[in-house]
C-alpha cells in the first residue's frame, strides 16, 4: 500500500515554491510595466525591451559577458572532459583525494574564491581585465564539467570499451566510436551548464573585472544601487529567460543520454 505523505509537507512545499518564485514573478510583470515607478502598474509595454537594444553600455557588458562565456566555457569543457576521463583510471587510493580537490570550487563560497584569484593576480602582476575574467570562469566552471561527465562515465560502465578491444580496436577508435558517444549527452549537458554559470555569475567576476571588462551582472548591480528601473527589470528577465531555457536544454541531454542505445556498430 502507497505511504501517503503528511498534508503539511504539501503546504510546506508549497510555501516554500512561493518564497522563491514570487518575486522572480515580479520582476519579470514589473519588467512590462508602463511607468518607471515600482508597483504602480500603468499598462503593459514592450518599452523597456527596445530601450536595451539602444543603450551602449548595456550592448557593451552584453558583449564582454557572451564573450567571456563562450571562451571559458570551450577551455572548461575540454579540460574538465580530459581530466573526467583521466581520473577514471586512478587507484581507489587517489581518486577520492582528486575527486574531492575537483569538487571543491563547487562547494567553495564564491567570495572566497573570487578574493584568492584577486590575490593570485595581484602576486602575479596580471592587470585586471577581460583575461582574468575568463581564466577565473574557467576555473570554476570545470569543476561543473568534470561532474557532469564524471557521473556519465560511472553510468555507462567499461563493458563496450572492453568489448572493443576485444575485438581489435585500437584506443583512439574506442575512445571515438563507444566512449565518446556514450558521454556526448554529459559533454553538452556539463558545457551548457558551464555556459549559464559563467552568463549570471556577479561575485567571482566583481573581483576580477577591470574598468573595460563589465559583464551583465556587474552592471546591473552598478545600475541598482541607483534604484531599480524597467530597464534592469528587463535586462534581468532576460537573463532569467536565458539561464532556465539552458538549465532545460543541460537536463533534456542528460535524459536522452540515459535511454541512448548502448549498443552501436563499431567500425574496425
Amino acid at each position: 500500500m502507497k505511504k501517503k505523505s503528511h498534508p503539511l509537507l504539501g503546504i510546506h512545499s508549497l510555501l516554500m515554491m512561493i518564497f522563491i518564485y514570487v518575486p522572480i514573478l515580479l520582476i519579470i510583470v514589473y519588467s512590462f510595466n508602463n511607468t518607471r515607478l515600482s508597483g504602480d502598474w500603468k499598462g503593459f509595454t514592450f518599452e523597456w525591451y527596445t530601450s536595451l537594444l539602444k543603450d551602449r553600455h548595456v550592448m557593451e557588458a552584453l558583449t564582454n559577458s557572451l564573450t567571456v562565456a563562450v571562451i571559458s566555457t570551450i577551455a572548461a569543457t575540454l579540460l574538465g572532459t580530459l581530466a573526467a576521463l583521466s581520473l577514471r583510471n586512478l587507484s581507489r587510493r587517489w581518486k577520492g583525494g582528486m575527486n574531492g580537490l575537483m569538487y571543491l570550487p563547487v562547494v567553495i563560497p564564491d567570495i572566497i574564491m573570487g578574493l584568492s584569484l584577486l590575490v593570485l593576480f595581484n602576486q602575479m602582476h596580471i592587470p585586471l581585465g577581460k583575461a582574468t575574467v575568463i581564466i577565473a570562469h574557467i576555473t570554476f566552471s570545470m569543476s561543473y564539467v568534470y561532474v557532469v561527465v564524471t557521473a556519465r562515465l560511472a553510468g555507462m560502465g567499461r563493458q563496450l570499451e572492453e568489448a572493443a578491444s576485444d575485438l581489435g580496436a585500437t584506443g583512439w577508435k574506442t575512445f571515438r566510436y563507444v566512449t565518446l558517444p556514450q558521454i556526448s549527452p554529459g559533454i553538452i549537458s556539463g558545457a551548457l551548464i558551464a555556459f549559464t554559470m559563467s552568463l549570471d555569475d556577479f561575485m567571482v567576476s566583481f573581483f576580477v573585472a577591470g574598468p573595460s571588462s563589465t559583464t551583465l551582472p556587474i552592471y546591473i548591480y552598478g545600475q541598482v544601487k541607483r534604484g531599480i528601473s524597467p530597464e534592469i527589470n528587463a535586462l534581468c528577465t532576460l537573463l532569467i529567460l536565458v539561464s532556465v531555457t539552458l538549465i532545460l536544454l543541460a537536463q533534456f541531454f542528460l535524459n536522452r543520454g540515459k535511454g541512448q542505445k548502448k549498443h552501436k556498430t563499431l567500425p574496425i
